[in-house]
């Protein structure tokens, strides 16, 4: 086994704890990777609060980050030392569904095995993720950095990003689409860009103007007030496709109301109960969706246009002994538009062994 620092959070306790953490010796496939920049997804949060009620250990989160190789296995091609990589959610998955074949391993048949707070599938031992100095994993589920994008902002592609380019792709989303994002945060903000460079007319809803300056800042054609309920009127049946970032319980008919007919809403913030009116989609052949992240297949793509188009995440880079304080504002939603940790000062004192 390799020892490596990384931000724990034990079961039950109030804060992440610097520690020690144990990573496997390469196997003939794997990387190992020098962890520089992680990205801190809201997800983390609810991992750490255990909102599933599923935790049953210590955590190590991070499930978008960027490094270096350092090592790789014998059998590794695609790789050499020194390359820079990208990393996301998933770390590996069955290879033999037809999800896997397809090159869509985040709906792996037999689930896929996620970057932390899951278990090897080879060893059986728990994954522990990138708030750490080290990361291990097969060659395969690893992607080429593009030149030129700024590692620390590149980061939030691998979860955000993915998770919007998807559904803008499933809807076909390319010049004269008209597409509207549902609140501006660390995936909407990354919407409106991708929607924008793939030639949509892009539209943010929000609950007040106040983020207008940032909306046009960002790409978008202009903000509509969700609350304003003559602007709603006349968006009705707008829409292509409404990407909905909102994380917090909101009112789904009100956004499916702007689709257009046979236009799509795709839920990608919030997952507790959230009725929708059966009639909604049937007046208008409208398509309710969302996506768990993304394949292999898609983020290499997604990627490529990234590097191509020169898109990342507007970022706040932090060193990782921040890291409470980093997650207590995202609780609060104090963040513009996305946290990253600087994991270089991991290497800078001694952590207790666990």
């Amino acid at each position: 086994m390799r020892s490596t620092p990384a931000w724990q959070h034990p079961l039950g306790a109030p804060a992440l704890e610097r520690v020690t953490i144990e990573r496997r010796e390469l196997r003939a496939d794997d990387l190992a990777v020098r962890v520089e920049y992680c990205g801190v997804c809201h997800s983390d949060l609810h991992q750490i609060n255990d909102v599933a009620g599923r935790r049953t250990g210590p955590l190590v989160p991070g499930h978008e980050f960027v490094g270096t190789v350092t090592e790789t296995g014998a059998d590794v091609t695609g790789f050499a030392p020194g390359d820079k990589v990208a990393i996301g959610t998933i770390v590996d998955s069955c290879g033999a569904c037809p999800m896997c074949l397809a090159g869509r391993e985040n709906y792996c048949a037999e689930f896929p095995t996620v970057t932390y707070g899951a278990v090897d599938r080879v060893d059986g031992l728990p994954t522990h993720g990138g708030y750490s100095r080290e990361y291990v994993l097969r060659e395969k589920f690893a992607h080429h950095l593009p030149a030129g994008l700024d590692p620390a902002a590149a980061a939030p592609l691998m979860c955000a990003g993915i998770t919007v380019w998807e559904p803008l792709r499933a809807a076909g989303i390319g010049p004269g689409s008209k597409v509207a994002v549902a609140g501006l945060g660390g995936l909407g903000h990354l919407a409106v860009k991708l929607a924008v460079a793939l030639g949509a007319e892009v539209t943010v809803l929000s609950r007040t103007p106040d983020k207008a300056a940032d909306a046009t800042g960002l790409g978008a054609r202009a903000l509509l007030v969700t609350s304003d309920e003559a602007a709603m009127a006349g968006a009705r049946g707008r829409f292509d496709l409404v990407l909905d970032t909102i994380s917090a319980p909101h009112d789904l008919n009100l956004m499916l109301s702007t689709v257009a007919v046979d236009g799509t809403l795709s839920v990608l913030g919030f997952f507790g109960e959230a009725p929708v009116q059966l009639m909604g989609l049937l007046l208008g052949a409208k398509k309710l969706s969302s996506s768990a992240t993304g394949g292999l297949a898609e983020t290499a793509r997604m990627l490529e246009f990234c590097g191509t188009h020169g898109i990342t995440a507007d970022v706040e880079v932090l060193p990782s002994a921040r890291v409470n304080e980093v997650l207590e504002r995202l609780e609060r939603g104090d963040v513009r538009y996305r946290f990253v940790l600087d994991v270089a000062d991991l290497d800078e004192e001694p952590a207790r062994v666990v």
